[in-house]
């Protein structure tokens, strides 16, 4: 089922929505601050960075019971991600895009349907419609998939795994041929890079193809983009 394309900044004047998905041990979490670091500036605007779950009070009681709680089955699951999402962006997502800030959320619905239709094998259509109910259709403008192979994924965990990293590898394996189909479906919205480079030659990959097609879809942003370049992680490399 198709999703509903978003409106433009053009149409609404809110701000900008971006998506970071990926497997466990993908290293979007940290993608998603280094390019908040560097497209804020870069448009002089202000950057909310947030995540699914746990973007808010309510969504860390929720994130404790997804991925520490008991086993659930994967209605469940899936139900409990929806609620979280349903509240985040209500309360959080929706008011700063009508500020006019730049949101970027480490996971959003494509993780459930990665994650549950993929992995815990729901149907697409089920896991997405839950999602577009909970959150009134509300679709990032872009979203970056940072591909790895799941077994280098589980390499670089250095906590405890919890409940769904420690699912198997047939789980995560379903989960990443989820996402990489699920992008192909939707050229304009997804960019999907290779995540297994370094964290400066990820994020200079993450840079130039946002930096690219931001320019391709939202025409206001060419020349702030054009005259800005890149940043080079620092600390982190």
């Amino acid at each position: 089922m198709p999703t509903p394309a978003p409106p433009t900044q053009q149409d609404n004047k809110r701000g900008l929505f971006i998506s970071c998905e990926g497997g466990d041990g993908c290293g979007k979490t940290t993608q998603a601050r280094l390019l908040g670091e560097w497209l804020g500036p870069a448009l002089h605007k202000e950057v909310l960075l947030t995540r699914e779950p746990g973007g808010t009070p309510l969504g860390q009681q929720i994130r404790q019971l997804v991925l520490h709680g008991d086993d659930m089955g994967p209605h469940a699951e899936a139900l409990l991600y929806a609620a979280d999402r349903a509240h985040h962006v209500h309360s959080l997502v929706k008011p700063a895009l009508e500020r006019d800030t730049i949101v970027i959320t480490d996971r959003y619905f494509d993780s459930s349907i990665a994650y549950q239709s993929g992995g815990r094998e729901l149907t697409a259509t089920e896991v997405r419609n839950l999602s577009m109910w909970a959150t009134e259709n509300l679709v990032p403008d872009l979203t970056i998939l940072f591909d790895i192979d799941p077994k280098v994924g589980a390499s670089r965990f250095t906590d405890a795994p919890d409940r769904l990293e420690r699912a198997g590898a047939d789980f995560h394996q379903r989960t990443r041929e989820t996402y990489l189909h699920n992008a192909a479906q939707e050229p304009d919205r997804w960019i999907v890079i290779d995540g297994h480079g370094t964290i400066e030659e990820v994020a200079q990959l993450t840079q130039q193809a946002v930096r690219v097609r931001l320019q391709e879809k939202f025409a206001h942003y060419a020349h702030a983009l054009t005259t800005n370049t890149f940043t080079t992680p620092e600390s982190t490399v």
